[in-house]
């Protein structure tokens, strides 16, 4: 890294600007087994070590990859991850498509201020559609769309908007919405509106058209939902209320429409 995208000056001066920059061995953190018993052995030396149930640390191991030796992470200050990029990964794609590490650091670091959730698709073997608007018609009457969830304060929401056209469909039709739930910890909530409803950030979605609570951790939830006439939705994704704080899972939607 030294030698390499941190010798680049636009580089250093958008990390000193926009971010806090630190380090955590994964020693402190006790990423394997074999680092676990070196740990235990040190707290029986040391009054103070590393406290894993801090929120960062929890943040940390939430967004790092599993075999990965060096995960570059963006952290929200609420503790949220923003962007993962294990490193090794990023070199290898580096080399295959010929674009400049630092050019492709620089833009990691971009679109996780933005919102866009670097990392987090990767490795999955069907691409999701881009970004989180569906349009649908006859010819294209199912996509997939892959992305995360965040767990709110309880009684708040905190969605993910996925917006689904249907307008295509001009006699009406059925909306089936197939929910997959990923292997972290959280379970997720989901509500369909219309689309000129004002989502609710807090209490019950009581202007929603219909929705799937509490789908747990890896299980699957469907909605299901006829309209007369073509129109656009949105789906709210959020972590369920009895899920820690800002805690986060993946989930898939396989979104289609049978027409009238």
């Amino acid at each position: 890294m030294r030698a390499g995208v941190l010798s680049d000056d636009r580089v250093i001066e958008f990390l000193n600007e926009n971010f806090i920059n630190v380090w955590v061995s994964n020693v402190e953190l006790e990423r394997t087994p074999r680092k676990q018993a070196y740990m235990a052995r040190r707290r029986e030396e040391l009054s103070k070590t590393f406290d894993r149930t801090h929120p960062l640390a929890k943040a940390i191991m939430e967004g790092w990859k599993e075999h990965s030796p060096v995960d570059c992470l963006v952290i929200a200050p609420e503790y949220d991850v923003m962007g993962k990029l294990p490193l090794n990964d990023f070199f290898d794609d580096c080399f295959q498509t010929g674009i400049p590490e630092e050019d492709a650091y620089l833009k990691f670091l971009e679109d996780s201020l933005e919102g866009k959730l670097p990392g987090f698709n990767d490795g999955n073997s069907r691409a999701p559609s881009s970004g989180l608007n569906v349009v649908l018609n006859r010819e294209q009457a199912e996509q997939e769309v892959l992305d995360i969830l965040r767990t709110p304060r309880y009684g708040y929401q905190d969605y993910t908007v996925v917006e689904i056209d249907a307008t295509a469909f001009e006699a009406g039709g059925t909306l089936t919405i197939d929910i997959r739930m990923g292997t972290a910890k959280p379970g997720g909530s989901f509500d369909l509106y219309d689309s000129d409803t004002e989502l609710p950030t807090k209490g019950y979605p009581d202007d929603a058209l219909t929705s799937a609570w509490d789908i747990p951790s890896g299980q699957i939830g469907r909605i299901r939902h006829h309209f007369d006439e073509g129109k656009v939705f949105k789906l709210g994704a959020t972590g369920t209320w009895f899920n820690e704080k800002g805690s986060v899972n993946a989930f898939q939607a396989k979104i289609s429409v049978e027409g009238s």
